[in-house]
């Protein structure tokens, strides 16, 4: 990390997150943040889900909620970025404070519940964005719906036309009964009514689901099932988690989802059983906790074809994304293998 970027960091550190996280987009659109362009190599660059990547180290959604910075997102290091929550009407999400450095934990805890412009600002952003990296759209539901599945396939028939991927969340922590909407039967119901507007797009994109890493091993089987059997095309593993176990920081206590550090071997772990279940023939992208190359590694070595970050730009800063990638590289080449494709699931029994 350079010395400016450092010193970067150290500032925002001082302002309240939620505020930090605002200079950072306003920063990145006001072209003030260093930026490598695309970091790639025939070892990094993989297929997910039939989407072109130059490297498999994607950007989370959360951090660009509004599609405020794609274009200099797409130049920041990443393989492919996802924006959003996006939810049909604008809505303020809950009261502050909703976000919490743990510090100590190299952690964050936010109860933001779907903060975001809606999907007709987001989709007039995302009409404009550049050629380049794949970009995709976390899918959400309003908190006051009467009809949240109907929801999802809104917010994608409206936005699809101008993203190369969406994700249905139904995994947030922080809006009331979201996640009741895993359930088996729920879940089939809601993917359905997603798939139907996906086919009837234009253009045809793969859909993603993101689960939580709080899952029963019975619960995981459900999704593992529906997964194989609705016709999405990946799961995103994992969103954030309700455990608190072993955190040291004051905010500790605070309401919402953890990410960061704490949350790396609980959803390592959930993604290899997924694997096994599956048996690799379902794409997985890794999230919590990555902060290095090893983290992305091992990720990919329990059965990950990509992962994504956030939290860990809160420490490492925005260059991590690119850090990450080219350590990446050094370590398949190591390790002896020719793609990202050949290392994937290759460490899985580690973790079962």
């Amino acid at each position: 990390m350079s010395l400016p970027e450092q010193l970067g960091l150290a500032a925002l550190r001082r302002v309240d997150p939620e505020k930090a996280h605002g200079l950072a987009i306003r920063a990145l659109r006001m072209g003030l943040v260093p930026l490598p362009g695309p970091v790639t190599s025939p070892r990094l660059a993989t297929k997910l889900c039939g989407l072109s990547l130059p490297n498999p180290v994607g950007l989370a959604a959360g951090f660009d909620k509004n599609a405020e910075a794609v274009a200099p997102l797409m130049r920041a290091g990443f393989g492919f970025i996802e924006v959003g929550a996006a939810t049909p009407r604008p809505q303020p999400g809950n009261p502050r404070p909703r976000l919490f450095r743990l510090t100590e934990d190299r952690a964050a805890i936010n109860r933001f519940g779907f903060n975001n412009e809606g999907m007709e600002a987001i989709a007039s952003r995302l009409e404009r964005h550049p050629q380049g990296i794949p970009v995709g759209l976390n899918l959400g539901a309003n908190k006051d719906s009467t009809d949240r599945a109907a929801d999802f396939a809104a917010v994608l028939a409206h936005c699809g036309p101008h993203v190369d991927f969406a994700t249905v969340n139904v995994s947030s922590p922080n809006t009331e009964r979201l996640r009741d909407l895993q359930g088996k039967e729920a879940l089939s119901g809601l993917l359905a009514g997603v798939l139907s507007v996906r086919d009837g797009l234009e253009r045809r994109i793969p859909v993603f689901l993101k689960i939580s890493p709080d899952l029963s091993e019975a619960e995981l089987a459900d999704i593992a099932e529906i997964a194989l059997t609705s016709g999405i095309d990946a799961v995103i593993a994992t969103n954030t988690t309700l455990s608190r176990e072993g955190l040291a920081s004051r905010h500790r206590g605070e309401a919402g989802g953890l990410s960061g550090a704490p949350l790396f071997q609980k959803s390592t772990r959930l993604l290899a059983r997924l694997s096994a279940m599956t048996e690799g023939r379902l794409p997985i992208v890794g999230v919590g906790g990555i902060a290095s190359a090893e983290d992305a590694y091992a990720k990919i070595r329990a059965g990950a074809t990509a992962v994504q970050l956030y939290t860990g730009l809160v420490y490492g800063g925005l260059s991590l994304a690119a850090r990450i990638a080219k350590g990446l590289d050094t370590l398949l080449a190591r390790d002896g293998f020719t793609s990202v494709a050949d290392a994937v699931g290759s460490g899985r029994e580690a973790w079962l």
